[in-house]
């Protein structure tokens, strides 16, 4: 059985902080053909502010076909160039979406082309280069990346600056070379961010900068992962929104984060 899910990383992790109460904006594109729209009505319904978000003629929206294992974890094959409508869509105005938000979120699925990458890294520097508050989470897909070395490059250097870095345990440890989740976590903030969460499934969660707080794991009867990660970023991302990015906010809800992950796995799409 099909059945068809919104997706995207920076998409869900806007949707579901709209939904929690912050204010959320998304930039960048889909094709203007049936799948487009639908997300893009989405999105709209949610309260998602898409003034930066194109629907963009002659160019399919990207799809990903996934497969769940038994343990909930999934592989996807995607059809259509899934970062060519970010590109088009913000070539020209990326400046002026960053002007118009209080924060920036980016993640590394714009970051595996040198397209995208650059897109998203004037995004970055223009951020802070306005004080803007902003968080990375890399959301490594090692299938799109030629290396693991190029994959671990890029996402450092978005460490730098930034407000929060939230990282799984993987993708902590192909960060830093640590396997540790404490000495990792003390390598990304000595790489330059504020705060570090790091996420170990089960196993639960740690956050190391300002405060300093470990979070127990959440049962929860795994239907899926997908998107999990997305729902614990956006309970995150609201929580600072709507506290004016006040950093101990991260504290604050990273339990009730970690609670909303785990809801998420309990379903077949994170967003539904």
């Amino acid at each position: 059985m099909f059945a068809p899910h919104s997706g995207g990383a920076a998409a869900n992790v806007a949707l579901m902080a709209a939904r929690s109460g912050a204010r959320t904006a998304l930039a960048g594109g889909v094709g203007d053909d049936d799948w487009g729209r639908w997300l893009r009505g989405r999105l709209e319904r949610a309260g998602v502010d898409l003034d930066h978000f194109k629907l963009i003629e002659d160019m399919p929206t990207p799809l990903a076909l996934t497969t769940v294992d038994l343990a909930g974890e999934p592989t996807f094959r995607i059809y259509g160039e899934a970062i060519a409508p970010v590109v088009s869509a913000l070539g020209d105005s990326v400046e002026a979406a960053v002007d118009a938000s209080g924060g920036l979120f980016i993640s590394a699925d714009t970051l595996s082309g040198v397209a995208g990458r650059t897109v998203t890294m004037r995004a970055r520097e223009h951020a802070l280069g306005l004080g803007c508050p902003v968080i990375f989470d890399p959301n490594l897909r090692l299938q799109r990346w030629h290396s693991k070395a190029d994959a671990a490059a890029t996402a450092n250097a978005c460490v730098p600056g930034a407000l929060l870095v939230r990282a799984n345990a993987a993708e902590a440890q192909l960060m830093t070379g640590e396997d540790d989740i404490e000495r990792a976590a003390l390598a990304i903030r000595k790489a330059g961010a504020r705060n570090v969460v790091i996420t170990d499934g089960a196993g639960g969660a740690i956050l190391r900068g300002k405060i300093k707080l470990d979070v127990a794991g959440v049962p929860a009867r795994v239907v899926s992962t997908i998107g999990a990660g997305d729902a614990l970023m956006a309970a995150l991302i609201a929580r600072l929104q709507i506290t004016g990015f006040y950093e101990p906010a991260i504290a604050a809800a990273l339990k009730e984060a970690m609670v909303v992950a785990a809801r998420a796995c309990e379903r077949w799409g994170a967003c539904d």
